[in-house]
């Protein structure tokens, strides 16, 4: 007798029961949702004295966006996509991008956004940030305009995005100041 006919139905099921559940934490983990964490326990308040941009940017000029990213988080994907999108968006306005790579980690930047942006050692303040992948804004004074998560959910993208109101209403030519909201997403810790 070989192994087909000894194995019956009952044994088939629960080997192609075991087969899908081991399919589903595979996708599961590969999508990023194990990462799926409050950004902050509670509301990060950035004031002045927090998040500071280097001398030789600091005061009036461009509206200036730094991105805070971890080679080593999955959860970049969607947050480079998304970022992609956003410097497309405002490449004709006084919008300029820069990034800052977590401390002591090693990798590049997506294809697609490398060149596009540029690269900072770090900014005074960082390790005040609970996660990433995080954003700050500076409006077009030097002042910090926002800091936290770039938006809610698994999925980055423009329909759950913080930052694009704000980027919008800067570029209109608006006062705006927000504190880091209380976001679950998937974010990689950032001390």
């Amino acid at each position: 007798m070989n192994l087909l006919q000894r194995l019956s139905f009952k044994h088939l099921v629960v080997g192609f029961c075991v087969l899908a559940l081991g399919l589903v934490v595979l996708i599961w983990w590969l999508s990023g949702a194990a990462y799926l964490r409050p950004y902050a326990e509670q509301t990060v308040i950035f004031g002045q004295g927090e998040l500071k941009l280097p001398a030789s940017m600091a005061g009036p000029g461009p509206i200036r966006v730094v991105h805070f990213w971890d080679p080593d988080c999955p959860c970049n994907a969607e947050t480079d996509a998304h970022l992609r999108y956003l410097i497309g968006l405002h490449r004709n306005a006084d919008v300029e991008f820069y990034s800052v790579q977590k401390p002591g980690s090693t990798g590049e930047l997506a294809p697609f956004l490398r060149g596009r942006m540029k690269p900072l050692p770090s900014i005074e303040g960082m390790e005040s940030l609970p996660a990433s992948p995080a954003l700050a804004i500076w409006d077009r004074d030097g002042n910090l305009a926002y800091a936290g998560p770039y938006s809610e959910g698994l999925v980055c993208n423009s329909s759950n995005s913080f930052v694009e109101p704000v980027l919008y209403a800067l570029t209109q030519g608006r006062h705006v100041s927000l504190a880091s909201g209380l976001a679950v997403g998937c974010y990689c810790a950032w001390k």
